[in-house]
């Protein structure tokens, strides 16, 4: 039963002290701009306080406390999510899990490591490396995103052709759930058909289910040798069929990146960068490692595009040059303005097509705009940037994830639902679907509060 306070309402002040004799007071305040602001700059809230707790049993005293006294919680990593799902709505507490930052020793027979859900993935990275292991979740916010936060996403990045989203890393996870109940099941065993995967469940689930405090996950072996490759193609069809034909003759292909004609000029004029490269309609960044040299074989396979204009990197310095093409993408669209950004996956098939028909059906909506598309080639998730022109927001929207759906593609590939696309989450979910996914939600978190509003209906 819950416990409120006259009138229904706890005040704020009662609120923190209540927090802090569960947390300790130096970690427990009120909300900063930063704390109540997406990474992208269009979703922004009033939260009530942030509250940081340092272990598994403080978030389980922190959701205990929320349920009696009614209030509602917003987990929150690195904060560098782009769909509003890691910031407050209205008045909810801030659960940041940036303490939670215990990281084990590489398990190296097993190739698996456990890391409390405030370690970055930068931090894991290198912490793998010293084993000459890696963590192969890999995207630009590497720095600030966290473990817990890729889990809540399930995030994808530049390596998901080679190694999958961040859901085939995971072999055990703990968490509190919206019960206040912990569940850990953190050994690790790759075969355990002991009943649902609830880590498979929880990762992905956009912090609705239950706040995760740690999680078992498994390691690739650092490959000795790596060969980046940037070929410049004569349109999106061609760079779409390079991606492809790469992939399915080398089993080494870790990435395989887009970028377009417009998307460099923008880096060129952001960031002064010289640009060497030829002036072509399209460019894709690939990169293979293996425990051998795979500058033959990547370059036997390009060899049979005779129309495109392949360089490869021989150092360094040059292979982080090429990336800084893809790279600087996201950097240099935020510097002309706040984005809208789409998050989608279309069917190789219709990827081409999608890419080169996208801008005219934006300018239809929101005259004026630039658009901006760059992504992950290989698997067929691009990334859709608008900035500028005027026009209704949701107009916007429904143009971009009906030109989607209608090709067969996902509203959201690896950046989830959160509350940019709640509306439109019909659209490639079943009534049944997404019926049996809010059954879940009041199984797990009976009271409702843990991150109202996102991802569910």
């Amino acid at each position: 039963m819950t416990d409120r306070y006259p009138e229904g309402v706890l005040r704020i002040d009662e609120m923190q002290r209540e927090l802090g004799d569960i947390v300790g007071a130096d970690h427990v305040r009120a909300t900063e701009t930063a704390d109540v602001t997406d990474w992208t700059g269009r979703y922004r809230g009033v939260g009530s306080c942030i509250v940081r707790p340092a272990n598994t049993e403080q978030v389980a005293g922190v959701v205990q406390w929320a349920r009696r006294r009614a209030v509602s919680l917003v987990p929150q990593g690195g904060n560098t999510g782009l769909v509003g799902a890691s910031v407050p709505r209205r008045d909810e507490v801030i659960v940041s899990t940036r303490r939670l930052r215990v990281i084990s020793d590489v398990d190296v027979l097993a190739r698996q490591v456990t890391a409390g859900a405030g370690v970055t993935l930068q931090e894991l990275q290198e912490h793998a490396a010293r084993w000459d292991l890696r963590y192969p979740v890999d995207f630009g916010a590497r720095g600030s995103a966290t473990v817990g936060g890729s889990l809540a996403t399930n995030a994808g990045g530049i390596n998901v052709v080679r190694y999958g989203m961040t859901r085939r890393q995971v072999v055990g996870v703990e968490a509190v759930l919206g019960s206040g109940e912990v569940v850990s099941h953190l050994g690790g065993l790759i075969k355990d058909n002991t009943g649902f995967d609830l880590a498979g469940l929880l990762c992905g689930s956009e912090g609705t289910l239950g706040i995760v405090t740690a999680a078992r996950l498994q390691l690739v072996p650092r490959a000795p040798h790596v060969v980046t490759a940037l070929v410049s193609c004569g349109d999106v069809t061609e760079a779409v069929a390079v991606a492809a034909s790469v992939c399915s003759r080398l089993d080494s292909v870790d990435a395989a990146e887009l970028v377009t004609r417009d998307g460099v000029a923008l880096v060129r004029e952001v960031t002064g960068t010289d640009s060497t490269l030829p002036d072509r309609p399209a460019h894709v960044v690939i990169e293979c490692s293996s425990t051998s040299d795979q500058s033959e074989a990547l370059s036997t396979v390009l060899a049979e595009f005779s129309s495109v204009e392949v360089s490869v990197a021989v150092t360094a310095s040059h292979r982080s040059a090429m990336w800084r093409w893809r790279e600087e993408q996201t950097p240099s669209i935020n510097a002309l303005g706040v984005p809208f950004k789409f998050d989608v996956t279309v069917p190789l098939a219709r990827l081409a097509e999608f890419v080169e028909s996208i801008p005219a059906a934006i300018e239809t909506v929101r005259p004026g705009a630039r658009t901006f598309v760059f992504g992950h080639v290989a698997d067929g998730n691009m990334h859709v940037n608008v900035v500028g022109g005027s026009g209704d927001e949701d107009q916007l929207t429904d143009v971009v994830l009906g030109h989607v759906v209608e090709r067969g593609g996902s509203i959201s590939a690896e950046h989830g639902i959160g509350v940019a696309k709640r509306a439109w989450l019909h659209l490639v979910r079943s009534p049944a679907e997404i019926a049996a996914m809010v059954a879940i939600k009041r199984a797990l978190d009976p009271d409702g509060i843990l991150n109202p509003g996102v991802l569910l209906p």
